[in-house]
Formats: structure tokens, C-alpha cells, sequence
């Protein structure tokens, strides 16, 4: 049944993450009534755990070269960055008691490198400012009269708000709320989603013979990190990616950062051809020359990966994977083995699915919102709903980028929505 008028939030805010906080915080401080609903039994699980390993709060490189970090998105991210960006990020957190530090590879982090603790200090602060939190409420779309739906423990609940922000995620670790559920309902209401594909995952080799890693690489390899190597690739649209990192080995091919990194590319470009083949140089501090003439040395009785080991301290699973994707010939020919060590085709035949990976592309297109991230579609009575976050049509690599557009597009939505909220009150009559 529909909330009553008293119990009503004047904005209602649909997800609980980084986006959606601080969209109500954006609102709340501008005088407006806020209620946030979320799916999950506590807000900001995605949140809390991508910083189990250490919260990556945003990346210290300059604001020109963060901006390329979001790809086909530049032009629509610039304005929120601009007025949220790095800076910024770090003063929020600082403000909520957590100093920050910048680590060798220019990632910042909070000193006690823990999520928990900003987002306890957050959500009391927006407690006290007078946000207020329904659990456990899975937002369903909209009724026939354009309230808001929600399952929740006790049976369906409807709301009636002025404005509805979304913030509801994309459709990667469905376990923590992000599920894409909402691209049907937003869809079916003439708003132009793109689909839903993962970001920031992992791979699947196509291996030796196509099949992917053999059983003897799998069952030695797999979990194990390639330190220490560069990754090369370039697409057929003309796009080039060229880094230096590690990643991992997988039971079914490779994640991890460097991976990672070149997500967006390699994933594009299974998509167009049905497959993507990378250059994997395993010893990017040696040189071509030193490593040719290191593998011409004479080795006499010595096996190929004690000679390998000896003269270029390639082993382990760097000496694995040549032996996994480089035909017998080829080994035992001095050009092409030190040709193979300095740019190994590593073939990939897929993405892996979109649940496993760290985030999403695709999303509510651009084409659908206006600067404020409002929704142009839609009848009159969803004409006061924006959108923030990762639901929206971009994506970016790990390393802070992730987070910082997030908040970024939440302070931007929140503007949006005050301004609309403020544009809704009758005029004040002078006495």
C-alpha cells in the first residue's frame, strides 16, 4: 500500500552505493526530505568490499590524463570530474576523519586503508543531517499511477515521491544488489539502455589447441601471478594499449590488473572478430637483442628451461606458458624463441561472465539524459526521475577511477534534483 503523506520523502533515492549517498547528501544539505531504499539488508556492500584489499578512493595523476581514463564517456564524465574530481574525493574523506595518502603507483588510499570506517563516519553524518534508510526493499518499477514499487519482508510497498533519483548499480556481483533488474522498467518506458557487459574482469584463453590451458598448466598455474611483464595490444579500430603489470592465471585463462587495464579493449574486440590476441612480453627489462643473444649461448646438456633460467632467470610460470603456447619448433629456434619471450600471442576467445567481473559497461545512454542526469523519457509523472552512477553508459579501469566518477556523478544528480525539487515548491507570497 502507498506511504502516507506524512512518511513520504520528497526524494526518494532507489540504491544505497557510493552514488546514491551521496546524492542524498547533495540533497539533504539543501534542505530536502530524503529517503534512501535499497535491496540489500545494509547500504554500500560493493563498497565495502572492493576495499577489503585496500580502499582505492582515487588516482593522483593530472586531471587531463584521468580524463582518458573513461574512454567513449570523456566528453559526459568532464563536467562532473570538474566540478568532483581527485581533489575533491580526498577532502570528502578527510572530513569524515580519514586522512589519505598517495601510494607509489599515484593511487590513493585512506591511511587505515579500511572501507568500513568512512562509510560508518558517512552514513551517521547523513543520519544526523536527517537521511533516512529503508532496507531490504527491492524496487520493482513503477505502478499504473506512477507510485514506486517495492518487495520487501512484509509484502509490496508503495511510495509516492516528487523525485526519484536512481542508483541502482550495473550488473556485476549481483550478490551485493547490482543485479541490472531495472533495464527492462526503464527500458520499456522509451529510455535507451545499452546492454549490460562486463568491465574490469577476467578472460578465457583459447589455449594451444582452442580448448584453453592444458590440464598439466591449469592444474600447476592456475592462481599464480605473472610478475613483472608488459602486455601489448591493439585493436581493430586503431586503438593501442601498451603497460607494464602482472596479472593472474585462472583455471580458465587470466584477470588481474594489467588485465584488467585493457578490459575495455580486449572485450570490444571479442565482440567484433570472436576473439583477441595479445603480445605478452615476459621480460620487459631485457632488451630483444640482449635476450636473442642470451638464448643463442650454447647450452649444451642443459634442458631448455634450465638454459632459460640460468641465462635469463625466465621460470616458473613464465617459463610454463612458452612451453603451453609455443609449437616444439619454435622453441628450438633461437629468433623465434627470443622473439616469442619479448611479445607471446596470447589468444582469447571470452569475456568472462559479467557477474564476475568488478564492474559493468553499458547502461542508460546518454542520448536519454539531459546535463543533470534527468531522464528525458518517459510520461509526465517519471519526468522528475535522474540517474547516477555505474547504471549510467560508461566505464572505466580499476585504480580509483571507478569510485571517484561515481561520487562524482552522484553530486551531479543530486544538483539536478535539488534544482528540480526547488523548481516544484509554489512561490512564496509577500504579505
Amino acid at each position: 500500500m502507498p506511504d502516507s503523506h506524512l512518511n513520504s520523502p520528497e526524494v526518494a533515492i532507489i540504491g544505497g552505493g557510493p552514488a546514491g549517498l551521496m546524492a542524498a547528501q547533495v540533497l539533504v544539505r539543501g534542505g530536502v526530505s530524503v529517503r534512501v531504499y535499497d535491496a540489500m539488508p545494509s547500504v554500500g556492500r560493493k563498497f565495502l568490499l572492493a576495499g577489503r584489499g585496500g580502499l582505492n578512493l582515487t588516482h593522483s595523476e593530472p586531471a587531463e590524463r584521468f580524463l582518458t581514463r573513461y574512454g567513449d564517456a570523456q566528453a559526459q564524465v568532464a563536467g562532473w570530474l570538474a566540478a568532483f574530481g581527485s581533489r575533491e574525493v580526498c577532502q570528502w574523506a578527510q572530513a569524515l576523519g580519514s586522512e589519505t595518502f598517495v601510494g607509489s603507483s599515484g593511487r590513493v588510499f585512506p591511511k587505515d586503508m579500511k572501507a568500513a570506517p568512512l562509510l560508518r563516519a558517512w552514513l551517521h553524518e547523513l543520519r544526523l543531517a536527517g537521511v533516512r534508510f529503508s532496507m531490504r526493499h527491492r524496487w520493482t518499477g513503477w505502478s499504473d499511477a506512477g507510485e514506486l514499487r517495492f518487495d520487501t519482508p512484509t509484502g509490496e510497498r508503495r511510495v509516492s515521491a516528487a523525485v526519484v533519483l536512481l542508483a541502482l548499480g550495473g550488473g556485476s556481483w549481483a550478490r551485493l544488489g547490482s543485479d541490472g533488474a531495472w533495464v527492462p522498467w526503464l527500458a520499456e518506458r522509451g529510455v535507451a539502455v545499452s546492454p549490460l557487459r562486463p568491465s574490469n574482469g577476467g578472460f578465457e584463453v583459447a589455449g594451444a589447441n582452442g580448448t584453453g590451458w592444458s590440464d598439466f598448466f591449469r592444474s600447476r598455474f592456475a592462481g599464480q601471478p605473472f610478475k613483472s611483464v608488459a602486455l601489448c595490444f591493439s585493436d581493430t579500430r586503431g586503438r593501442r594499449f601498451k603497460r607494464k603489470g602482472e596479472f593472474v592465471a585462472t583455471d580458465t585463462g587470466v584477470e588481474g590488473s594489467l588485465i584488467y587495464a585493457a578490459s575495455a579493449l580486449l572485450r570490444d574486440e571479442i565482440e567484433a572478430s570472436g576473439h583477441a590476441t595479445f603480445e605478452l612480453d615476459l621480460l620487459p627489462d631485457r632488451s630483444a637483442e640482449e635476450v636473442l643473444a642470451e638464448v643463442r649461448r650454447p647450452r649444451g646438456s642443459r634442458s631448455l628451461s634450465s638454459h632459460l633460467k640460468s641465462r635469463l632467470r625466465l621460470e616458473g610460470i613464465k617459463s610454463a606458458l612458452l612451453h603451453e603456447l609455443l609449437e616444439p619448433a619454435s622453441r628450438q629456434d633461437p629468433l623465434r624463441l627470443a622473439q616469442a619471450i619479448k611479445g607471446l600471442p596470447v589468444v582469447l576467445k571470452a569475456a568472462r561472465p559479467l557477474d564476475e567481473a568488478i564492474s559493468s559497461a553499458g547502461g542508460v545512454g546518454w542520448a536519454s539524459l539531459d546535463d543533470a542526469l534527468r531522464l528525458r523519457a518517459g510520461p509526465p509523472a517519471h519526468q522528475g526521475v535522474f540517474c547516477a552512477g555505474e547504471m549510467l553508459d560508461w566505464e572505466a579501469p580499476t585504480g580509483g577511477y571507478l569510485l571517484t566518477a561515481c561520487l562524482a556523478s552522484g553530486v551531479r544528480a543530486g544538483e539536478g534534483a535539488l534544482q528540480h525539487w526547488r523548481a516544484l515548491q509554489p512561490a512564496s507570497s509577500e504579505a
